[in-house]
């Protein structure tokens, strides 16, 4: 077998062939012997415990019985045609059935002999029963056999693959052939003290008990070889590409800080700057001085203050010289960065432009000549800052705000528009766990606003079942006679945009009556508006010419209106943590105190109940966002589907974080100690950061 065994096509393993492997393809994207490989069990059934028939119980998953068949039988016609069959051990009679492979049944069961038995039981009639048992000839040698592989894998498949026998079973015999073809060829790509530092197995003895352990703990060791050597890899193909970068990418200095930072700090700051800030703020300016492009990735809660340190680094920028940007991903979002850092700079201080779809040829023209001449300094806008045309003086920082929505290509098109590439800042009011961040933006360097600013009230929040809904509505009045005002928001299940449309208008006409003119305004917002009316509805909100907005989630993101005091989302058991906790960072802008009011049905799942329960514990969007990992898992957070890091088959971040942790420390001392990979004992990890998955065979390192 040549060393490039696992890259062959799954139609050439023995026992697959082109049907089954054109069905293997499709249905679980095994392609070559590899993923077949890789393609773990999800669960181990233990074959060493036998049962009495006297003591099958229903409400186990499967049973193994030693039984004497004693009758067999084919009742009925056609369609319901079956074998039936009996057999006894010392306390009791079993009735085992065949609906399916009737013929093997008929033709291979002998009355009068014994069989190792093995099912999902059943009982009807105070009978014992089993339905299409595993059942093979009781012998010595069986019985040895089945001690030496005492948990047995169980695989997913499909109903698709069982048409082409592809159970469980017949997946578990073609990964038995394929381990004893190319078991010799599973090199290691782990150097020799990481295996001893962290008391590890070496690579072929992992994949052998992954699927045929010997033995529980040999199954736990191959799990953490396995888990170890994936979080590893990724780590080191990112702390790698960091390394490149800082090597291949110089960085402008931003060496002055000058009248631009300082008369804003000094005089134009409305309030004082958090330690947080303060030091994410000290974190920016080491990166400009250090002449290496920085990628920096700036967390913060909503309303923690992130613009304010966007904006005095693009202060620092100007000071020295350059242009700056912020790129948003809504024209929405991008309008309230515009509105919020006009507000801060005031008339007259830095040239400052929006530039969206919406923006007109003419003013679009200004736009371009300003940036090209180098008076416009800074320029904020939507997926139009990539544009061509668009041609920067002297770029020197770039702000990506809530990045995941763009694209690699689309921010790589905003680095390009100087000689020397721009720092980056890229931010994100979606709180990320820890073990996320370290694998989503692990070659980036991690900044985190943890505090928020000072006379900020922390948020109430309240969970109303539906019988309370007077008692919501009784909420509300008392508020907007307070003259506050209040969001109602129904959730939007793409599955179903009409019904919930319907949902929308539904609620509004109820809020309409119970809330009527003259003495109470309510405005409706929804994604089927004109981008016309949604603002003319918008801008009726945050004049205060209406106190009620009814909509759906498309105020989540770029909404600022400090009057508004209370955030009520109907059906909040439908939300995932992290939108409900986005949509209540809505509220609680201004100094007054701001409620969130939970609305659900009676009935919850346990989920739906651990999230309204822990919106009401808590504000903490970090700790949120754990809770939100361990429930939904990594391939569902927002932004992880299109990252293409998560290529994990067994670690999970929510539940390996030590590991994790460990693996990056090891990556981090190997790279701090020879950062080239040339040392003797590091040279294989070179050949593995060329390969996919650190790659399951390939030439020996001498």
């Amino acid at each position: 077998m040549n060393t490039q065994a696992f890259q062959t096509p799954i139609e050439y393993l023995k026992g697959v062939g082109t049907a089954r492997a054109e069905v293997l393809k499709k249905e679980l994207a095994i392609f070559k012997y590899e993923d077949l490989l890789r393609h773990y069990p999800f669960k181990y059934i233990d074959r060493t415990q036998f049962y009495k028939i006297r003591d099958i119980n229903p409400e186990l998953p499967h049973v193994q019985v030693i039984a004497r068949l004693t009758h067999k039988e084919i009742l009925g016609e056609k369609h319901t045609k079956r074998l039936i069959a009996h057999a006894i051990d010392d306390t009791g009679i079993m009735e085992l059935a065949w609906f399916q492979g009737i013929k093997w049944a008929e033709k291979n069961l002998v009355v009068g002999k014994a069989y190792i038995i093995f099912g999902k039981p059943g009982m009807f009639n105070g009978k014992a029963q089993m339905a299409h048992p595993e059942i093979e000839p009781y012998s010595p040698e069986a019985l040895k056999r089945k001690g030496n592989v005492s948990l047995q894998p169980g695989y997913h498949s499909t109903e698709k693959l069982k048409t082409f026998s592809l159970d469980s079973k017949g997946l578990q015999k073609l990964v038995a052939i394929l381990l004893e073809m190319c078991a010799k060829d599973i090199h290691e790509n782990l150097p020799k003290y990481i295996l001893q530092k962290f008391n590890l197995i070496n690579r072929a003895d992992a994949y052998r008990n992954i699927h045929f352990p010997e033995n529980a703990a040999l199954l736990y060791e191959a799990q953490h070889r396995l888990k170890f050597e994936e979080l590893f890899l990724i780590q080191l193909r990112l702390l790698k590409s960091k390394l490149l970068r800082t090597q291949k990418f110089k960085g402008n200095i931003f060496s002055t800080v000058g009248e631009c930072f300082n008369t804003f700090y000094n005089e134009k700051i409305p309030f004082p700057l958090t330690n947080a800030q303060k030091r994410v703020l000290k974190e920016i300016r080491l990166d400009t001085q250090r002449g290496i492009q920085m990628n920096r990735l700036l967390q913060g809660d909503v309303g923690s203050g992130k613009t304010v340190v966007a904006l005095m680094s693009m202060l620092l920028a100007i000071d020295n010289g350059f242009q700056t940007c912020i790129m948003a991903p809504t024209e929405i979002l991008a309008t309230q960065h515009f509105i919020s850092i006009q507000n801060l700079l005031g008339e007259d201080f830095v040239e400052v432009a929006l530039l969206t779809g919406s923006v007109k040829k003419k003013n679009r023209k200004v736009i371009h000549e300003n940036l090209e001449n180098g008076k416009l300094k800074i320029l904020i806008g939507t997926h139009a800052l990539i544009e061509d045309a668009v041609q920067f003086q002297n770029l020197g920082f770039v702000v990506i705000d809530e990045q995941h929505r763009f694209g690699v290509e689309q921010r790589a098109k905003l680095w390009r528009k100087n000689v020397i590439p721009p720092h980056v800042l890229v931010m994100t009011a979606t709180p990320i766990p820890r073990t996320l961040a370290m694998t989503l933006y692990g070659d980036l360097d991690v900044s985190v606003i943890d505090e928020l600013p000072a006379g900020r009230k922390p948020i109430e929040t309240l969970h109303y079942y539906e019988t309370q809904r007077l008692q919501m509505f009784g909420f509300i009045k008392r508020e907007i006679a307070l003259g506050r005002q209040i969001y109602i928001v129904y959730p939007l299940i793409q599955e179903s945009e009409k019904l919930d449309l319907k949902n929308l208008t539904d609620g509004f006409e109820v809020i309409s009556r119970e809330f009527p003119l003259p003495q109470y305004r309510v405005s409706m917002v929804h994604g089927k508006l004109s981008a016309a009316d949604k603002e003319l509805e918008m801008q009726r909100f945050v004049k205060g010419e209406t106190q009620i907005m009814v909509a759906t989630t498309v105020i989540e993101v770029g909404v600022n209106v400090p009057n508004a005091s209370v955030m009520i989302i109907e059906n909040a058991e439908r939300f995932g943590l992290s939108q409900l906790h986005q949509l209540r960072g809505r509220v609680g802008r201004g100094a007054e105190q701001s409620y969130c009011l939970l609305m659900s049905g009676g009935k919850l799942s346990r989920e739906g109940r651990v999230r309204l329960d822990t919106m009401v514990r808590t504000n903490n969007g970090f700790e949120i966002s754990e809770i939100d990992l361990q429930l939904r898992g990594p391939g569902n957070i927002e932004g992880t589907q299109q990252s293409g890091v998560l290529d994990l088959k067994l670690a999970n971040l929510a539940t390996d974080q030590e590991l994790l942790i460990q693996a990056r420390k090891a990556v981090e001392d190997i790279f701090a100690k020879d950062p080239q990979l040339a040392l003797p004992e590091n040279q294989m990890l070179n050949y593995v950061l060329q390969l996919k998955n650190g790659g399951l065979s390939w030439d020996k390192i001498s």
